[in-house]
């Protein structure tokens, strides 16, 4: 009787972790490109814990598209501590060393999780902008990942202006009504036009595989396009404090925002809360 095969085991090769050149970029453009950061087997499980989250949004989920887009852009946020894959990923994947190395110092702590789906055919970008005007953090040591588990092309990335972390803060606005709701109009610059000179040869940004993403700062401007025909978009965002992190209370509702934090960490306090653990150095 013949004996089958042993079935074979999937290559599970080890993440490519930013090297010193990859820093160098990071530093001076705010954005770097990570290839091969997570495995297949990481891949997989965060796969199922996005369409888990579809399944049943967080109270903070919300459709950033309006009705009449033939596709839908779903946005959630905070889902760690419900979802059991998306906790893995956030602590036992390459991400926590990765942020380290980024943004140098000694320690990385979790600051959120960011689900952003567009389905095939969403027409609705997501407009040039800064991520930490929305947030309720001060300091200058942070990064974002930017994580797809489907393939992106290079017309529906995130894109991104080099350089433009440095310290600038424009003008947040709300991203359907481009209202100016937190800062009085005239009191910050305004986002530069990318598509005219000099900004537009600034713009930079990759076509990704499942396993890479994009590493960024908060201040750094990006912005994203929709979605073609049949090509569907999960991307699952992970968002790490450094050492200079502090809480920054804001007189606006942040964007997550953390319900009663303020009356547990004062301004210009650590963020050394419950719902901020440190992920690295790992116990």
């Amino acid at each position: 009787m013949d004996v089958p095969a042993p079935a074979r085991t999937l290559p599970d090769p080890s993440p490519s972790l930013p090297d010193a050149q990859t820093v160098a970029a990071w530093r001076r453009d705010g954005a770097v490109v990570l290839r091969g950061l997570l495995r297949p087997r990481e891949l997989a499980i965060l796969e199922r814990g996005i369409e888990a989250n579809l399944a049943s949004l967080s109270p903070l989920g919300l459709v950033a598209s309006p009705p009449d887009d033939p596709g839908r852009f779903v946005e959630d946020f905070c889902c760690w501590q419900h979802i059991p894959e998306y906790a893995s990923i956030l602590r036992d994947s390459a991400l926590p060393e990765a942020a380290a190395r980024l943004m140098g110092g000694d320690t990385v702590r979790l600051y959120h999780d960011h689900l952003l789906v567009k389905e095939p055919g969403t027409r609705q970008p997501t407009p040039w902008h800064q991520d930490q005007p929305y947030y309720n953090v001060g300091g200058r040591r942070n990064v974002s990942f930017w994580i797809p588990v489907d393939p992106v092309d290079r017309a529906s990335t995130l894109e991104f202006l080099a350089g433009s972390h440095e310290g600038t803060w424009y003008m947040p606005r709300t991203f359907l009504a481009r209202e100016a709701r937190w800062f009085p109009e005239g009191s910050l610059a305004e986002i530069p036009d990318q598509t005219v000179p000099p900004w537009r040869e600034r713009v930079i940004g990759w076509a990704l595989e499942p396993g890479d993403c994009v590493a960024f700062h908060m201040l750094a401007l990006h912005a994203s396009a929709g979605t073609g025909p049949g090509r569907r978009r999960r991307v699952f965002s992970a968002r790490y404090l450094g050492d200079d992190a502090v809480h920054a209370p804001r007189t606006w509702r942040t964007s997550p925002p953390f319900e009663g934090l303020a009356a547990r960490l004062p301004a210009g306090a650590p963020m050394d809360d419950a719902l901020f653990p440190q992920v690295w150095p790992r116990d």
